[in-house]
């Protein structure tokens, strides 16, 4: 059943022709037992007409109302009266209608269609019919077209609320693709940062401590295997920290599953701090203020701002740098200070890209504080070395 409908779907106008040949035939019974005479030829043309209306009317709905309009002003002068292929109005009245074509030609149709039951009942009256009972009849007799007129208007707001909805659950759809873009985006870039800040820092703390290793080796072996033991805890708590971020990548796993390791927070920041004055730079590192829990966004953005800026240091800042972080609690908020007395990096990667020259340096700490609503203030410091403020409110800006 459902194959046949969807047949008759896509060939509208071979269903139309089918039904204009059932009337033709029936029509053309009328035109042979009850027309005689010249009429007879008047008539079969006129029922051919209205069939063909009838076969043509999707396709040409506008042409086949007028055709039926003139077609029933020959009917009027050339007195055929009403017979079975009438019908085709109220089919021609009913495609207009519904349509949705010009708008002279849907009304054209309903006052033709008011008009037709009165002109036939005064150009072919009943006979022994009072005026009440011709008025009657009339009425009885327009209804079916009005009917048509407003069925096919109804099928036609119904099918324009249908497009309606259905475009604007294409635009909805469209509207989450791209949200789901920008979210993967988002996802990317975020996760980015993290590689970067995980890959930087601890990879340059394993430098470090591997060219002092090899520096020692020979003349102190227990500092050399001091080096190594830093080099191996390094590289374990990078694999760590790796495997948290590939497992936020991968489907179907829990996120309390033993392969994560804890975001790092701010009380993660003085074990940050140690590492890195094992690695051979010197930090001072201060407190301000009552420490307190942070939202987890908060502690995340604070210890990678310490993390970039300290590995910053390391690299740009010369052999005889040194370094002060301060963390300041405030009532609505967690500030953070963190200067340097090297020589600095060239202010052009800061502005061009980021520390690395590949936009994942101050860039990234810059999205890291938009995120959560703060303003972050980096550059030279007037007598040398370079500073990073940041200040991380407790609750995002609106």
């Amino acid at each position: 059943m459902q194959r046949l409908y969807d047949f008759l779907r896509r060939h509208p106008t071979g269903v139309d022709s089918f039904g204009a040949l059932m009337l033709l035939g029936f029509s053309m019974l009328w035109v042979t037992q009850d027309v005689t005479g010249p009429r007879q030829i008047v008539a079969a043309g006129v029922v051919l007409l209205l069939c063909l209306a009838i076969a043509l009317r999707r396709r040409a709905p506008e042409r086949m109302l007028v055709l039926t309009a003139v077609l029933g002003v020959v009917q009027l002068v050339a007195d055929v009266e009403v017979n079975p292929a009438d019908f085709a109005m109220l089919v021609v009245i009913y495609t207009v209608s519904a349509h949705g074509g010009p708008r002279w030609a849907s009304r054209l149709a309903l006052v033709g269609g008011v008009c037709a039951a009165p002109l036939a009942q005064a150009r072919w009256p009943v006979e022994n019919v009072s005026t009440p009972g011709m008025v009657f009849f009339t009425v009885v007799m327009t209804v079916p077209f009005v009917l048509a007129w407003v069925l096919g208007d109804s099928m036609r707001t119904r099918r324009a609320y249908f497009a309606q909805l259905e475009e604007r659950a294409r635009r909805l759809e469209r509207e989450r693709e791209a949200q789901s873009k920008v979210a993967v985006a988002a996802e990317r870039a975020r996760i980015a940062r993290e590689l970067h800040d995980v890959v930087a820092h601890n990879v340059s703390v394993m430098v470090v401590q591997a060219d002092g290793a090899a520096y020692v080796l020979d003349n102190s072996p227990d500092l050399a295997r001091q080096a190594l033991e830093t080099i191996s805890g390094t590289g374990r708590q990078a694999l760590a920290e790796m495997r948290r971020l590939l497992g936020i990548l991968r489907t179907g796993e829990p996120e309390d599953s033993e392969d994560y390791v804890p975001q790092p927070d701010v009380q993660q920041i003085e074990d940050l701090v140690e590492q890195v004055r094992k690695a051979g730079l010197t930090v001072d590192f201060r407190v301000e203020g009552t420490p307190r829990p942070l939202p987890s966004g908060v502690e995340l953005t604070a210890y990678r701002i310490v993390q970039e800026a300290l590995t910053n240091t390391r690299k740009h800042g010369g052999p005889e740098a040194g370094a002060s972080v301060r963390l300041v609690y405030f009532d609505d908020g967690l500030g953070l200070l963190v200067e340097d007395d090297g020589r600095g990096a060239a202010h052009e990667l800061y502005e061009d890209g980021g520390a690395d020259g590949h936009g994942h340096g101050l860039i990234g700490m810059r999205e890291r504080v938009g995120m959560v609503g703060g303003t972050l203030d980096a550059g030279p410091r007037p007598g040398g070395g370079f500073r990073i403020s940041a200040l991380l409110p407790l609750k995002p800006s609106t």
